[in-house]
């Protein structure tokens, strides 16, 4: 009976050596879970992080330009200079509006607004759409007040 207790013994071997490796690896498997798990939460804090600097960028370059834009210093200038050009355009824009709307209401048209600022950046109008000697021409055709 020897052959038998023998292959008693390392079936039993086997099935403790099976058990405690499926323990290891259990207990492998969650501590691989958790570092994870905390590896995932660091990283959407570091989102959350980059996301306040980000602000904190913006805050910092509308303080200097408040303060410092119309005498910007060094590397500042260009920066300064694009706001202030891009803030040209803009009032520009909003008086041609004004001026649109206007001619409109003197001939009877209602001219509903339409909003923009949901209009994601794919849809805008890249900056280069039209030369500037192609708008001149439309700017002929408009009525002098």
């Amino acid at each position: 009976m020897g052959f038998l207790d023998n292959l008693t013994e390392i079936a039993t071997d086997l099935a403790q050596s099976g058990a405690a490796a499926s323990k290891h690896l259990a207990e492998t498997s969650i501590a691989t879970s958790k570092r994870l798990a905390e590896i995932a939460k660091l990283k959407t804090s570091n989102l959350a992080e980059e996301g306040s600097i980000k602000k904190a960028y913006a805050e910092l370059g509308r303080l200097y330009y408040a303060e410092h834009g119309n005498t910007p210093e060094g590397a500042y200038a260009a920066a300064c200079e694009r706001i202030t050009a891009s803030r040209e355009l803009i009032q520009a824009n909003n008086d041609r509006i004004a001026e649109l709307k206007s001619a409109a209401e003197a001939e009877g048209e209602i001219i509903v607004d339409a909003d923009f600022q949901d209009i994601s950046e794919e849809a805008a109008p890249a900056e280069e759409a039209a030369p500037a000697e192609e708008a001149s021409p439309a700017e002929e055709t408009t009525p002098v007040e």
